[in-house]
C-alpha cells in the first residue's frame, strides 16, 4: 500500500494546519470531545436537516437485510445505526474512536428505550479491533475526512468485510455547479464558525469541519483510492449536486 497522500515528511491536514503526523488523532479527538453534547443539533442546524434526507438516501442504496450484520465505523451517536435497524437491518456494531462520541449515542438510544442488537466499540478506524471477515456491510459516514491515514482505513474496513461484503461511505465532497463554489465557500466559513461559537460554543472546532472537508479528496480521488485498498465495481452518487457523495465498493 502506498503512503498516504495527505502525509508529506511526517506531517499531515489538519484543516488548512500542517500537524505532526502522531498529533492528529489527539487533535481530532479534542474536536469531538468538545462537541458531542451538541453534535446532533448542530447537524440540523448545519444543513438545515438535510443530513437527514443524505443518510435515508445511504440506506436506500445499502438496502439493509436481518442476515446482514454492519459495521459503522466513525458512529459516534448512532445515526446510521439507529437507520439500519429501522430499515430491518440485522445487528449492527457502532465504533468510533471517540468515547465522549459513543456515550453520547449509547446514553440516547437507552432513552429511545434500549436496543440489544446494537453494540458499541471504541475504536481506532485505521486498527479496528475486529476480526479478518466479520461482517457483511461496513459504513462509514462523515468520519472519513478526520482519519489521519485514509488509505490505512479503507485497508481495514476492507480486512473486516466478508467476501461478497460491501462498504460504503458518505462523505462531504465536490460541488458539480461552479456557481454554487461561492456560495458554499462563504457558509462554509462565515455562517458555519458563527454557529459553532453560539450554539456549541467552539467556533475553532467548526472551523476545523469546514476546512477538512476542503481537504477531503474529491469523487475521483475517493474512487481510485478505493480500487487501490483492493475494493471492486466501486461506484458513486452525487448528493445535493455534489456537497456531498455516496460511495459504494464490494469485497468480491
Amino acid at each position: 500500500m502506498t503512503q498516504d497522500s495527505k502525509i508529506r515528511g511526517g506531517v499531515t491536514d489538519f484543516g488548512f494546519e500542517e500537524v505532526p503526523v502522531e498529533e492528529k488523532a489527539a487533535r481530532v479527538r479534542g474536536v469531538f470531545d468538545s462537541v458531542a453534547r451538541n453534535y446532533d443539533r448542530m447537524n440540523d442546524l448545519m444543513s438545515l436537516g438535510i443530513h437527514r434526507v443524505w443518510k435515508d438516501a445511504l440506506m436506500d442504496w445499502l438496502l439493509p437485510r436481518p442476515s446482514q450484520r454492519l459495521l459503522d465505523v466513525a458512529g459516534g451517536t448512532g445515526d446510521i445505526a439507529q437507520r439500519w435497524r429501522r430499515r430491518g437491518g440485522g445487528p449492527v456494531t457502532v465504533c468510533d474512536i471517540n468515547a465522549e462520541m459513543i456515550g453520547v449515542g449509547r446514553d440516547r438510544l437507552d432513552k429511545a428505550g434500549g436496543d440489544p442488537t446494537v453494540t458499541w466499540t471504541v475504536g481506532n478506524a485505521e486498527c479496528l479491533p475486529f476480526d479478518d471477515r466479520s461482517f457483511e456491510r461496513v459504513t462509514i459516514a462523515f468520519g472519513l475526512r478526520n482519519v489521519t491515514r485514509i488509505d490505512a482505513a479503507l485497508a481495514e474496513m476492507r480486512r473486516v468485510l466478508k467476501p461478497g461484503g460491501r462498504f460504503m461511505c458518505l462523505e462531504f465532497s465536490r460541488p458539480t455547479q461552479p456557481w454554487l463554489d461561492p456560495v458554499y465557500d462563504a457558509y462554509s466559513f462565515r455562517v458555519l464558525p458563527w454557529l459553532g461559537r453560539v450554539v456549541a460554543d467552539d467556533e475553532d472546532a467548526y472551523r476545523y469541519l469546514a476546512e477538512s472537508i476542503r481537504r477531503f479528496p474529491d469523487q475521483q480521488n475517493l474512487t481510485e483510492r478505493m480500487r487501490r485498498a483492493g475494493f471492486e465495481k466501486v461506484a458513486w452518487r452525487n448528493l445535493s449536486a455534489g456537497i456531498a457523495a455516496i460511495h459504494s465498493g464490494w469485497r468480491l
